[in-house]
């Protein structure tokens, strides 16, 4: 089959294009045949080798993706052939075939094509995970998302935005700020050009923030840690800075707040059902388009290195999609 393969933790230059064996399908895992697969920042950083887990070289990257069911292993009782569906899995997305966990795929709504199919899982998931799991999100609340013109960051203000809160997005950039808006976003604030702190200590009225969902890390991340609520929940999902911060622990003392992780690959492995179920009242609210995912381009899969690089370089707005069939 046709597939992107990674020969070296080296970024995008060593991507190439090439033919590689098909996947076969597990007990509790569905083969699908890859229409769409969305580019995301973690792909860009696995492919370097900065991420916390390496997969076995040569290995083809992508996290997530939409198509048709093919093949089903052994005790797959929610899918069978010929379900259009998406999926999210570790790797294995920018091919012509891969194989997810049945409770890491969903069934796509039929007025919703793969295109947009390949983006919601990873994102909305993450967002769900983040909100309602682990900050328990009342309408109302104020909630800050950094990096929020990404495919995670812009999920969150979305689904914030549906469950009630106001809701401040922080960007990079006059274009991103236009776009968060355009997505729920009450308040954007442009970190290029604007004082973080001054900012939320303004649009809060010195109040502070109930829950700040944080895709950046370093230093953005130690200015947040102090203009939290009493109450508050900070939730850390990245560091695409670059950087892990640490925190002074008198911080979340003194305000009584708590700082919650956000890991959704260890939730969906321990919480299967749950996440099984969320993913579906997702795709009904895309479809029925209570949540609207952006599509920055969408390239065919030969152009990945141009799709990993505009990752790269913070250039992309929302996922940036690959074509494979």
């Amino acid at each position: 089959m046709r597939a992107v393969l990674c020969t070296a933790f080296e970024g995008i230059k060593a991507l190439s294009l090439a033919d590689a064996a098909e996947p076969q399908p597990a007990a509790g895992e569905v083969l699908i045949d890859v229409h769409a697969a969305s580019v995301s920042y973690m792909d860009y950083l696995m492919t370097c080798g900065g991420y916390q887990m390496r997969p076995a070289l040569p290995y083809v990257p992508g996290t997530d993706a939409a198509g048709v069911v093919v093949a089903c292993g052994e005790n797959v009782t929610r899918f069978r052939r010929g379900d259009r569906v998406s999926c999210m899995s570790w790797f294995g997305g920018f091919a012509e075939r891969m194989v997810a966990r049945e409770a890491s795929t969903a069934r796509l709504p039929a007025n919703v094509g793969f295109a947009v199919g390949s983006t919601i899982l990873n994102n909305y998931l993450t967002a769900w995970y983040a909100l309602i799991v682990r900050a328990r999100l009342q309408a109302g609340e104020t909630v800050l998302v950094t990096g929020a013109a990404g495919g995670i960051g812009l999920a969150c203000v979305e689904l914030a935005h549906l469950l009630g809160a106001k809701v401040i997005a922080v960007v990079g950039s006059a274009a991103k700020a236009a776009l968060v808006r355009q997505h729920g976003a009450a308040e954007a604030i442009d970190h290029s050009c604007e004082d973080v702190r001054q900012r939320v200590k303004a649009l809060t009225g010195d109040q502070g923030l109930d829950v700040c969902v944080d895709n950046v890390g370093g230093a953005l991340f130690t200015t947040l840690a102090r203009l939290m609520n009493w109450g508050g929940r900070l939730t850390p999902i990245g560091f695409t800075s670059g950087e892990i911060p640490s925190l002074a622990m008198n911080l979340p003392l003194l305000k009584n707040y708590s700082i919650v992780g956000v890991f959704i690959a260890t939730w969906t492995a321990r919480c299967p059902d749950e996440a099984s179920r969320a993913a579906e009242t997702l795709m009904a609210w895309v479809g029925e388009g209570k949540l609207c995912p952006h599509i920055d381009r969408v390239l065919p899969l030969e152009r990945v290195a141009e799709a990993m690089g505009a990752i790269a370089d913070r250039s992309s707005q929302g996922r940036i999609v690959l074509k494979v069939r």
